[in-house]
């Protein structure tokens, strides 16, 4: 056969050719076992007994009740308006994790009159965890060349690894029930001047 009207495919080009196809293949096959996770829906509007609570009090009477219920649990407060109350706290479970709890309370009228009001509560909190890196020096010199030190430093930092909204019925009726606690010991105050 006379192949000399073909033209003669360079050995360079080919391997480069070759390489080309290899990488487009892996990559396709590597586009094919990576799947986004896909997670259900996580959010149901249903009863809203967990998140709030009616209270025989004004909006502003109410949010200083929440306010002194953080408090009496050790809470920083980090807003208090009479529709306001924003605390949150730390804890340290083991040495290399902190968890912080953020605890958010509105107080909105409820009546015409206003001596009816709901507080509505929301707590996420907030997972780090301890991380550690070294670092180690290293000195460039002009004419010796780079000398490595035996000098250490680690930086430990937190890093955030997760974040939640409290869903706990039990929690949110320990503290409503310490809101109505404080609402009771502010009547009896005011009933008493």
């Amino acid at each position: 056969m006379n192949f000399s009207g073909i033209p003669r495919l360079s050995p360079v080009w080919l391997t480069g050719c070759l390489g080309a196809l290899g990488v487009l293949s892996l990559a396709g096959l590597l586009t094919a076992c990576v799947q986004v996770k896909q997670f259900p829906l996580q959010e149901k509007f249903g009863s809203t007994e967990t998140y709030s609570r009616r209270f025989d009090a004004r909006a502003a009477q109410t949010c200083e009740a929440a306010r002194r219920a953080l408090l009496s649990q050790g809470y920083v407060i980090n807003t208090a308006r009479e529709d306001l109350v924003e605390g949150q706290k730390s804890f340290q479970p083991e040495p290399e994790s902190h968890l912080q709890m953020a605890i958010r309370i509105v107080c909105a009228p409820e009546s015409a009159d206003g001596k009816v009001s709901l507080g509505f509560v929301t707590a996420l909190q907030d997972s780090y965890t301890l991380k550690k890196s070294n670092n180690s020096a290293s000195l460039g010199v002009g004419a010796i060349g780079s000398v490595s030190l035996p000098f250490t430093s680690g930086n430990d930092s937190m890093v955030k690894v997760g974040s939640e909204t409290i869903t706990s019925d039990a929690f949110y009726d320990s503290f409503f029930d310490l809101v109505k606690r404080y609402l009771a010991t502010n009547d009896s105050h005011s009933e008493a001047h």
